[in-house]
Parts: C-alpha cells; structure tokens; sequence
C-alpha cells in the first residue's frame, strides 16, 4: 500500500533536547515468528513518513507511537503494520520512535516522550505540504505506554516541553487510543509503565500530572478508544476513566469494549469476529478525516 517510507532524525540537524551526551546504546530484537522488531534503550528519536499513493491521499496524517511500557517500542504490530493500514485509507502516516526515559541519557526524563510527540506533530505541521498534508487533520495514535504517550499529548498541548518559536499548534486533532495506559494510581494503572517515566518513588503531583483522566479539558481532541476487559496488564478501567472524563468535558468520544482479547492485540483481535479497524473506519469517515 505505501509507496515509500522515509526515516529522518526527528530534530533534524538540531541537537536532541533534554540529552546527556552518552553514547547511542540503542538496541534492536527481531526475534518472532513472524519477525517483530522491538527497540530499547532509544535516545536518538525518528520520524518514518509512510505515503499512501498519490492519488489516495486524503490529507489526514495519523503520528503512530508504538507502545512497550516506556522500556522498549513494539515497533512492528504497533507500528509499521498499523502504518501500513492506514495508508490503505489514504492517510499518511508517521512512526514515531521515541526516547525511552533513562536517567543516563536525558537530563529529565519525565518530559523526554513527551518532547518527542510535540515535535512530531510540529513537524507535522510544519512540514505539511511536503508531505500533502492537511495541518488541521493531524491525529495521534498510541498502544499501551504509547497510548498513554499519546493520551499526554491530547492533555498537555497547551504546556509546551519543546522550543515552538512559531507558535505552532502541538494539539492533536484527533485521538485514538488502544488498550492505552491512562491513569498512574497505584489501584489502576501500570506501574511498570509509571515507574520508567517518573520513577518508582514518585512525588504525588507528579503521579497526578501523568494521570491523564484528571487532565481532560473542553479542549481535549475527539477520541476514539479500544480495550479488552480481560486485559491484565493494563486494566480496562483505564479506558472507562478516560471516557468518563471526556463525556464531563463534552468531548466527542467513542469506546469499544471486547470480552475477550487481553493485552497487547495490535491491529487484530483474535477472539472477536468485529475488528476495531472497521470501527475506527467508520469513526474516521463520520469525523471528516477520510
């Protein structure tokens, strides 16, 4: 479906802000049947542009944020395939692979994800039309500890973390958020996932503040979420909390809940016959986005 992918350093020529000057340690595991890449230890973030052909454009973008509990990137059922999928709607699509928060490579790490998802969407933005983008059409989509990722970017766009000079907008247009860690409490979220970003010891304002239910503002983006109940990693009120949260601020939103389908499912549920793919279709086309 894409015909070509281009991966860029994500600040360009710039130097990587929030960086230690470490050497790169980054590491990848391919193993799987079928192979599925996994990346840890990320400090030297990129951006992967995936095209759909030219004449099946739509102008929307969708920035891709694998998820892998702040300790790695699935980068392949929750990035490339899902990148590919969405070419195939005629949205551009763009894999971010993001630093993982590490005291030995970032001067604060509880601010290094979220810097690289604000610079996404600025280049984004941007970039726009190189790429036959509609800037006022740029979503965010997040697995898990991508989810959450993507869930801070629909929740703290009017704090900047990232130099914006030209004051471009760093709020998505759209959210969509699958089996996404959303809340850091110590009943319902995930702690591997909190304790990689803001530490095992946390302050509690710190736990509040990437408790992203409790940060839902009128201005939040329309969202589309999908969790399985069975899910016993993240636990399935995540999504409930962050829905309610957005029914309270009057913020278009729609929840698919499955029995059955655990953590991790990617683009395919297995258990399911309805596939969230064909929901997050018809979600997409009703909002103006395809």
């Amino acid at each position: 479906m894409a015909t070509a992918q281009q991966e860029m350093p994500l600040y360009g020529s710039d130097p990587v802000p929030n960086s230690r000057n470490v050497a790169n340690a980054e590491t990848v595991d391919s193993s799987g049947n079928p192979v599925h890449y996994s990346y840890s230890k990320v400090s030297h973030p990129t951006l992967t542009v995936w095209q759909p052909p030219a004449g099946k454009r739509t102008g929307t973008a969708v920035i891709v944020v694998p998820g892998g509990g702040y300790v790695h990137l699935a980068m392949t059922h929750e990035g490339t395939d899902v990148a590919a999928w969405l070419n195939g709607l005629g949205i551009t699509a763009f894999v971010l692979k993001y630093r993982l928060p590490s005291d030995e490579t970032m001067i604060d790490k509880t601010i290094g994800p979220l810097q690289d998802a604000q610079r996404a969407i600025q280049v984004v933005r941007q970039r726009a039309a190189e790429w036959g983008v509609n800037p006022g059409k740029v979503g965010i989509l997040g697995f898990s500890a991508g989810g959450h990722l993507a869930s801070t970017a629909s929740t703290h766009f009017m704090t900047p973390v990232i130099a914006n000079p030209a004051g471009i907008s760093l709020r998505p247009d759209f959210s969509i958020l699958l089996y996404p860690v959303i809340s850091f409490d110590d009943s319902t979220g995930h702690r591997g996932s909190r304790d990689n970003l803001i530490g095992e010891h946390p302050p509690a304002a710190l736990i509040q503040k990437y408790s992203n239910q409790l940060q839902v503002t009128d201005q939040t983006p329309p969202t589309f979420l999908v969790h399985a109940e069975d899910d016993k990693t993240v636990p399935v009120v995540n999504s409930i909390y962050f829905y309610e949260a957005l029914l309270r601020h009057h913020v278009p939103a729609e929840m698919h809940l499955y029995p059955t389908g655990g953590h991790g499912f990617g683009l395919w549920n297995h258990t399911t016959k309805d596939q969230w793919p064909d929901r997050l279709k018809n979600w997409l086309a009703s909002g103006g986005w395809l």
